[in-house]
């Protein structure tokens, strides 16, 4: 580009700049993304429901334990469960893989549980899969689905 007019190299930096943004932009979002999980699990073991309850669209679907539920459901049975059982338990998740898809992402982990829960020494490994949606106030989790299994096995 020597004896490029300025207008010329400016046009070339413009036309290079407006390409990174997508990139940037995917990024941060799937960090955005991860932080709301994490601030989902936080919420659990701080013993907060609300906040958790936050973090949950209104239409959110949670299936643990082979059953499903919606959030006035999870909120009235789960919630005070999961909210104990992270409280008596160490979490060790494994590497998130989050994907983005416009309004849409989704987290898998799989990981490590282990405690002592209701008189019983627990070890497990455990998999989570978490759905998000776009919303007005940030990505909120509108799936959640929890499977665990002993360590033994």
């Amino acid at each position: 580009m020597l004896g490029s007019s300025p207008l010329v190299i400016v046009s070339a930096l413009s036309a290079a700049l407006v390409a990174i943004p997508p990139l940037v932009w995917r990024q941060d979002t799937a960090a955005e993304v991860a932080v709301t999980v994490e601030r989902f699990h936080r919420a659990l073991q701080a013993g907060d429901s609300s906040a958790a309850l936050e973090l949950l669209t209104p239409d959110a679907v949670i299936l643990e334990g082979g059953g499903g539920e919606t959030v006035a459901e999870y909120r009235a049975h789960h919630l005070p469960s999961d909210i104990a059982f992270a409280q008596a338990t160490t979490r060790e998740p494994g590497t998130p893989s989050v994907s983005v898809r416009g309004d849409v992402a989704w987290v898998a982990s799989v990981g490590r549980v282990h405690g002592e829960y209701r008189g019983r020494t627990l070890d497990l490994n455990s998999a989570e899969l978490m759905v998000l949606t776009r919303t007005e106030s940030g990505w909120r989790i509108s799936a959640v689905h929890w499977s665990s299994r002993s360590r033994a096995q």
